[in-house]
């Protein structure tokens, strides 16, 4: 029995996606991906034509002024970016990470409030959970927010908070009641402009240097009840549900970096001559060329079936984030080592781009959850039986 339409494919449409994206990012990111990295400072333009091409926020909904891409097409848009340049990569990557609590429980006000915005490309948004004592153990936070009136006043500390000084708007989790154990912490809405609201010098970092990140202080920031995303003592299970979609982004940007740094090897692989011939006759390089391209598609599969767990809302879709995310990281980090090596001392340098991939690809393995925290979610879930039967 033979079948009319592509079996497990990508659509039409998802293709058409790929390459409008990568032709915005062969023009306008990949061109400023070393300068963003020796400057350290964000990529403003790639911003400029990512916003201008709806690919800044593609998750938003039409409703808000957004493309309305599903999670498949948005894990995309981020990989494609990410092959450019993985700081303009958490363009999309981070908005879609601050404004997932608001799509999944907040309020219409909130929606049409903040996701328009970001979806019209004026605005920007980051996420506040992790903390100084508080990384892996989110729930242990201390930032806290006392109820006065109409109002909330939070008083705290956010470390580790991707674009912070850039974005417009925070989600912001903190304790509301300190002596409940299931439902001690809420989530807001924290624009940059409220007073109070102060950021931290940008930290100095091995990988992803156009991307800032920097400490968010909160001190007696007075911001109206109507900016609780969601119901109060629900913070912490909604910060959670959000990162199970969002580790799925993590594995696009994974996956980009190391399609990346594979391409740049096999090219280089292809015109470096020794012995009087192209290092990529020899079968000890052939053999890790063919390794690298084995792991990062074994990653993207994986990661487009996590993506389609997140749009369905599936419930293993923890176990697959997780997965993903894990999976990803970890080629993109071998992949981009490997890179350097097929390169050798031309890939030591900063005169070629596999340098700053491999640097890049460590902080997948680390952020949204430590790898070791992944296999933890994995594990659980496994015993608890929550597995896709495919």
């Amino acid at each position: 029995m033979s079948a009319e339409y592509p079996m497990y494919a990508l659509s039409e449409e998802h293709e058409a996606i790929r390459e409008a994206v990568r032709a915005v990012c062969d023009a306008k990111v990949a061109p400023h991906a070393t300068e963003v990295d020796e400057s350290a400072e964000f990529p403003q333009a790639a911003f400029d034509a990512l916003a201008a091409s709806d690919f800044a926020a593609p998750h938003i909904g039409e409703e808000y002024g957004g493309a309305g891409a599903d999670a498949l097409a948005t894990c995309i848009v981020i990989e494609e970016v990410a092959r450019a340049d993985a700081s303009a990569s958490l363009i999309p990557g981070v908005n879609k990470l601050g404004t997932m609590p608001i799509i999944l429980v907040g309020s219409d006000d909130l929606k049409k409030k903040y996701l328009s915005p970001v979806a019209a490309g004026t605005g920007m948004f980051s996420y506040c959970l992790s903390e100084p004592e508080a990384g892996s153990d989110a729930a242990a936070m201390k930032t806290r927010a006392v109820r006065e009136g109409d109002t909330w006043v939070l008083n705290g500390v956010k470390r580790w908070i991707t674009n912070a000084g850039i974005s417009d708007y925070y989600t912001v989790f903190a304790v509301t009641d300190p002596d409940s154990r299931s439902a001690k912490i809420s989530a807001f809405v924290v624009e940059k402009s409220d007073e109070g609201v102060s950021f931290g010098a940008p930290e100095k970092k091995l990988g992803i240097k156009g991307s800032p990140t920097r400490e968010v202080y909160f001190d007696n920031v007075r911001i109206p009840a109507d900016r609780m995303i969601g119901a109060e003592g629900t913070g912490f299970a909604t910060a959670m549900r959000t990162l199970d979609h969002t580790r799925v982004t993590i594995a696009a940007q994974a996956v980009g970096i190391a399609q990346g740094a594979l391409d740049y090897a096999l090219g280089y692989a292809k015109e470096r001559q020794q012995f009087g011939k192209p290092i990529a006759d020899f079968q000890g390089l052939q053999f890790m060329l063919a390794d690298m391209g084995m792991k990062v598609e074994a990653a993207r599969q994986l990661t487009y079936a996590a993506a389609g767990r997140s749009e369905r809302g599936d419930k293993d879709l923890t176990f697959f984030g997780a997965a993903a995310k894990c999976f990803a990281s970890d080629t993109a980090m071998q992949v981009t080592t490997d890179a350097v090596q097929v390169l050798g001392g031309y890939g030591y340098t900063r005169d070629y781009p596999v340098e700053r991939m491999m640097r890049d690809a460590k902080i997948t393995q680390i952020y949204e959850g430590t790898n070791q925290v992944q296999r933890i979610v994995m594990a659980r879930q496994l015993l608890a039986g929550i597995q896709s039967e495919l």
